[in-house]
């Protein structure tokens, strides 16, 4: 059977793109990656287990899609994706009524591993629909695979949400079968590797948006340990950082709270404590630097570039 590949991705706008050889791909966005300065640090991403609104579909589809994913955003060189296991911590005891993780609590923990943002990623659907000639023995049929998943992303310095959409993605398989039924769920059964490509293809067509949006935040370390004259910060070469970068040392400022709903409006600035300047490299990456000006610093305060 001659297998043709057609994806289509449903959002807002239009844009086009073909891939020589492959599938060819409507990604229709409002979001454009702007390109950014090789030399600048790069943010770091958690991103969590893969959901799924069903416990019927094998877990390997999550996991292979969120391995690919993560694979596929460090590829980009803007940031740095982390594989959840760091945090060391049972996310099974961070999920919420609704099936999806308590991210304010999730977003507290990471912050200590200085990570700017986390992602959770959820399959909602996935669908089959079969279509043939409406005559014959020999008949002509379509499947269409649909994949509906959502991502969301939210910061780890206040826990507010950057990025929350949901697409749907379809492919489709023309060939010729002998008159048959099949059911859904039998169907999935049978056609595993189908089904594990557009998952994949899914969650790596929310690449551009997450890129995108991980732009609104600042980028941001900490001190991790104070000895003599000598501070060291969890964030170093990979993270970006260069020799002679010079950084400020800012407290964490006050939450500020709507007077008349208790809605929360944002962190307020924290005070300058000083700076840094980064004199050499430890870890797989940390980062050593001497006091450029300023004293009082301590273990977990903020570092921001200068």
């Amino acid at each position: 059977m001659f297998l043709a590949l057609a994806v289509v991705i449903s959002m807002v706008g239009c844009v086009t793109a073909d891939r020589a050889g492959g599938p060819r791909r409507e990604v229709r966005d409002e979001n454009q990656v702007s390109l950014k300065d090789e030399s600048s640090p790069r943010k770091r991403l958690m991103v969590l287990p893969f959901l799924d609104t069903s416990d019927k579909r094998p877990q390997s589809f999550r996991d292979r899609a969120r391995s690919a994913f993560i694979t596929d955003l460090n590829r980009s060189g803007e940031l740095i994706a982390l594989d959840s296991r760091e945090l060391g911590i049972d996310l099974t005891k961070m999920m919420d009524p609704a099936g999806g993780y308590k991210m304010s609590d999730v977003a507290k923990a990471a912050s200590a591993l200085g990570v700017n943002a986390v992602l959770e990623g959820r399959i909602l659907d996935i669908r089959v629909q079969r279509k043939s000639d409406n005559v014959g023995v020999v008949r002509q049929l379509t499947t269409g695979f649909e994949v509906v998943a959502q991502v969301r992303v939210v910061t780890t310095r206040g826990g507010h949400e950057i990025f929350n959409t949901v697409k749907t993605v379809i492919l489709k398989d023309q060939g010729v079968r002998v008159a048959e039924r099949v059911e859904t769920d039998k169907f999935l059964q049978n056609n595993p590797e189908m089904i594990e490509v557009i998952v994949k293809d899914a969650f790596l067509d929310f690449s551009p948006q997450v890129l995108a949006a991980l732009e609104k935040i600042s980028w941001e370390g900490r001190i991790a340990a104070i000895q003599g004259d000598r501070i060291y910060l969890n964030v170093g070469k990979v993270s970006g950082l260069q020799m002679g970068d010079l950084l400020r040392v800012m407290e964490d400022g006050d939450d500020i709270y709507d007077p008349e709903s208790g809605t929360h409006i944002g962190r307020a600035p924290g005070r300058l404590k000083g700076t840094l300047e980064v004199i050499s490299y430890f870890g797989t990456d940390g980062a050593i630097a001497i006091i450029h000006s300023g004293s009082g610093f301590k273990e977990n305060d903020r570092i921001e570039i200068y």
